[in-house]
């Protein structure tokens, strides 16, 4: 199978399993602190907390469904059975998130910390074998790379979906209700996110088998920890998803107070940016056909935080033609790497069994999830504080203080992050040639002592 090239209905298939993956992850970056704060009625404080106390749950199931992928196989594959009897809970758990209960403050805030427990743990058991998958499908980089685009440019029409639909359909269906719009648009985004991963189950083969580690738990640690290319993709995704999920959660805010919109200008602004972001998945994989991924990597996020630095300084209160160019031109150039991370970690699993000897598969996905989940509690602790720290009001007229923090976090502070992900990308080796090269052997192990000394190196940075 080496090689093996996917059909376009493969690929498909495989896209369709990462747009019901962005059915939650969207909602989660975009509309649910605005949901939780402006619609749901929780202070922002509560919502940070809400979001960093979850993920310590993370902590403890990323690893273990990583390493329940690795021990058990059916006959459909390692990963697939995941789609077929989880996806039906998955839906649920969107819509039970997105319901709002007629309780007291405290008895909603326990709702909503059950709710979002529920749908981090389905979240948990359908991605990690998701984004696991793809290095059971094709051992081809090239491949690999081509059914990433697939799966990113269908994760971009869940998005757009989330951002241009559910407020649309929550203005129609609720009535009046904010709450009941939101319950059953969300609902009807639940249901669709379970067939998409159906329809994932039943088009997509998994050929390749690899011999991955089984022992304990800190016995594969130990030896991930010795991959020192997976441990740069996991600072990357910390510090690249904090800054995504800032801007994401902030960017309704700016649109309803400091761009003075409604509704429609909302889902208007929000959809900019997830139309620039489809676009950048189409160019991205035109790209990387020509130049190298790794450098566009690196430089379209240096790229991002120059461009950070001018819609701060350039857009004022109310200007909205030119919030909304810069913001499709920030959206467009951020979204160039997408498509290279999500390849680069099949790549670098791979990289860690020709280091060590050793294959640790399900931990290393598994580590990838609970660094993307890390990155998401922290940007939503952080936008919590902040929006508390600058006396944001909801529903209200904003003071100067509040709208100067609103537009710091749609632009300068994400662009800090993601400047910080550029930076560390220079660490990362495996290009393609560096990884053809690896698979064909002529690129030799490091001995043990390079090894050592390799793993000292990067724990001290």
């Amino acid at each position: 199978m080496a090689g093996y090239k996917l059909s376009v209905m493969e690929k498909i298939g495989f896209g369709a399993g990462d747009m019901a993956v962005n059915v939650v992850i969207s909602s989660m970056m975009l509309i649910i602190t605005f949901f939780y704060t402006d619609i749901f009625g929780l202070k922002a404080a509560d919502v940070a907390i809400l979001f960093l106390v979850v993920r310590l749950i993370d902590a403890v199931t990323d690893p273990l469904m990583g390493m329940l992928t690795d021990k058990f196989t059916t006959r459909w594959g390692r990963y697939r059975h995941y789609f077929l009897f989880m996806a039906i809970p998955f839906g649920i758990s969107v819509f039970l998130t997105f319901s709002t209960p007629d309780l007291d403050y405290n008895g909603k805030l326990v709702w909503a910390y059950a709710t979002y427990i529920f749908v981090t743990l389905m979240f948990t058991a359908v991605t990690i074998p998701y984004i696991s998958i793809i290095g059971v499908l094709t051992d081809c980089p090239k491949e690999r790379l081509s059914a990433n685009g697939y799966r990113l440019f269908f994760a971009k029409i869940a998005a757009f979906l989330v951002t241009i639909i559910v407020p649309v359909l929550a203005a129609q269906w609720g009535e009046g209700q904010l709450a009941t719009g939101y319950q059953a648009a969300m609902g009807l985004m639940g249901a669709m996110a379970s067939l998409l991963f159906l329809f994932c189950f039943f088009n997509t083969t998994e050929r390749l088998q690899h011999q991955v580690e089984t022992k304990p738990f800190f016995s594969q640690l130990k030896l991930l920890l010795k991959n020192d290319q997976w441990l740069i993709l996991c600072a990357v995704c910390v510090t690249g998803t904090i800054g995504y999920v800032i801007r994401g959660s902030v960017a309704a805010y700016y649109a309803k107070y400091y761009l003075g919109g409604d509704a429609t200008m909302l889902s208007a602004f929000l959809s900019t940016g997830v139309v620039a972001a489809i676009l950048a998945m189409v160019a991205s994989t035109w790209i990387t056909k020509h130049h190298c991924k790794v450098k566009l990597f690196r430089t379209s996020q240096i790229v991002v935080a120059v461009l950070s630095v001018l819609l701060f300084v350039l857009v004022k209160p109310g200007d909205i033609w030119l919030a909304f160019v810069l913001y499709f031109l920030l959206s467009f150039v951020v979204d160039l790497h997408a498509p290279v991370f999500w390849s680069a970690i099949a790549e670098a699993v791979d990289y860690g069994e020709h280091k060590t000897g050793q294959r640790v598969s399900g931990l290393a996905f598994g580590g990838i999830s609970f660094c993307q989940k890390a990155g998401m509690g922290i940007a939503g602790f952080v936008v919590g504080s902040l929006l508390t720290f600058f006396d944001y009001q909801p529903d209200q007229v904003q003071s100067e203080f509040s709208l100067l923090g609103i537009a710091l976090m749609l632009s300068v502070i994400p662009g800090f992050f993601h400047l910080l992900m550029g930076l560390l990308m220079y660490k990362y080796k495996i290009t393609d040639n560096f990884y053809q090269d690896m698979v064909a052997g002529q690129i030799e192990p490091p001995k043990p002592e390079q090894a050592s000394a390799a793993i000292q190196l990067v724990n001290a940075k």
